[in-house]
């Protein structure tokens, strides 16, 4: 039998009512939570169908696996839509715009970086099965609804998905601060996978030899790296502004 698996947070588990209510298994409540934002939340799942639960602070603790969920855990169904890199170039409908993620082992920040591509309209977010965190549930709360919007994709090789994509004709641009030339300088107006390696390891060798081009951020203090999830905004969101521009 599958591992059953818990969302928690009102973001989280509001955007898995939007964008998949059948998943939700249960969704536990606090029993001393009566505002005007959890009587939305439940009112959408009554809506769904979705059985609801008033649950102590503890066991909701126990099933979250923290104590940070604001009083709000759904079950969901553990048997996920597996997605895989051919779903997402076969569905393209406009120039490709894809973020590969390198190494990150931080809950937190995979969570910043779906919610980064959300935002920047990111077709899809690569990362390798393993030294990668996951997509967890600390991950999920922290999306804030983008671990359902934007596809996940885990891969077995990470370079050889890139290899797969440079056959696509996406032009794959690896982040890194050796680079000479910067983010600003490099043409991003057709199909481009970013790809970004982890705070202070950078990209593999592997994943930087495999990548067509590199390109760093510019940086005028005294910093010598960015945390990944910002660093991804700036590289998807300079795309977006050239292919506007």
């Amino acid at each position: 039998m599958a591992e059953t698996r818990f969302i928690h947070g009102f973001h989280a588990v509001a955007a898995r009512l939007r964008h998949d209510p059948e998943s939700i298994l249960e969704l536990h409540v606090a029993a001393q939570r009566g505002d005007a934002r959890a009587r939305d939340l439940l009112a959408k799942a009554e809506a769904a169908g979705v059985r609801i639960m008033p649950t102590d602070s503890g066991r909701l603790d126990g099933m979250a696996g923290t104590h940070r969920h604001q009083g709000v855990v759904a079950k969901i169904d553990p048997r996920h839509k597996v997605l895989h890199l051919e779903d997402v170039l076969d569905n393209l409908t406009e120039n490709a715009l894809i973020l590969v993620l390198d190494g990150i082992t931080d809950p937190h920040n995979l969570g910043a970086c779906l919610r980064v591509a959300d935002a920047a309209g990111a077709h899809a977010v690569i990362a390798p099965k393993d030294r990668a965190v996951g997509l967890n549930a600390t991950a999920i709360k922290v999306a804030s609804g983008a671990a359902d919007t934007v596809p996940y994709v885990v891969v077995t090789n990470l370079a050889r998905s890139l290899r797969d994509m440079k056959e696509a004709g996406i032009w794959c641009v690896g982040a890194a601060g050796e680079a000479t030339k910067t983010v600003y300088e490099i043409d991003q107006k057709g199909p481009v996978a970013w790809v970004l390696g982890a705070e202070g390891d950078g990209l593999r060798r592997l994943t930087r030899d495999t990548c067509d081009e590199l390109a760093k951020i510019p940086m005028y203090g005294s910093v010598e790296s960015l945390n990944v999830s910002v660093a991804t905004g700036i590289c998807l969101f300079e795309t977006r502004r050239q292919r506007q521009g």
